[in-house]
């Protein structure tokens, strides 16, 4: 299903998106949420977040699924997005750590890495919900603009 949410500014959009991920965690609270980094999701993390210590929304039983990670980073690397999403989300919801994942971009075999999130992913049933962003260069979800699509998960430059 594709609907387009008109938002006044940033934090209309983030409270927007926060409200959609957290009704679809309060319906199916094992919910397999599909997540981005970069700094548009910030606010709706900050949001749920916020929603999360009020008691509105409860994120125990959900599993997370990242869309990208930076090749060449130890996962508590600062600019490594697994860090990323620890220091703006996951450290501050009860979320199981175990349930959250993101590409391994510490993994020299690249394709093998790709190969084993997609499968992962796969097991996992895919998304109920996967949240994008769209960043200045038109790319979707960290998919460089490029000649094809690639599918599936894949080493962009």
């Amino acid at each position: 299903m594709f609907k387009i949410v008109k938002a006044r500014d940033y934090d209309d959009m983030s409270r927007k998106a926060a409200n959609i991920i957290s009704a679809q965690v309060i319906l199916k609270p094992d919910c397999v949420l599909g997540l981005a980094t970069g700094s548009t999701p910030i606010g709706a993390y900050h949001q749920l977040i916020e929603w999360y210590k009020k008691g509105d929304v409860d994120f125990s039983q959900v599993s997370t699924y990242n869309l990208d990670e930076y090749r060449g980073l130890t996962h508590d690397d600062p600019q490594s997005y697994h860090f990323f999403m620890r220091d703006n989300f996951f450290d501050h919801i009860n979320i199981d750590l175990a349930n959250t994942h993101v590409p391994d971009g510490s993994n020299p075999d690249a394709d093998a890495a790709c190969s084993e999130y997609d499968k992962m992913v796969a097991e996992a049933g895919y998304p109920d919900l996967q949240l994008l962003g769209i960043g200045n260069n038109g790319h979707i979800g960290f998919n460089e603009p490029d000649d094809h699509f690639s599918k599936g998960t894949h080493c962009v430059d």
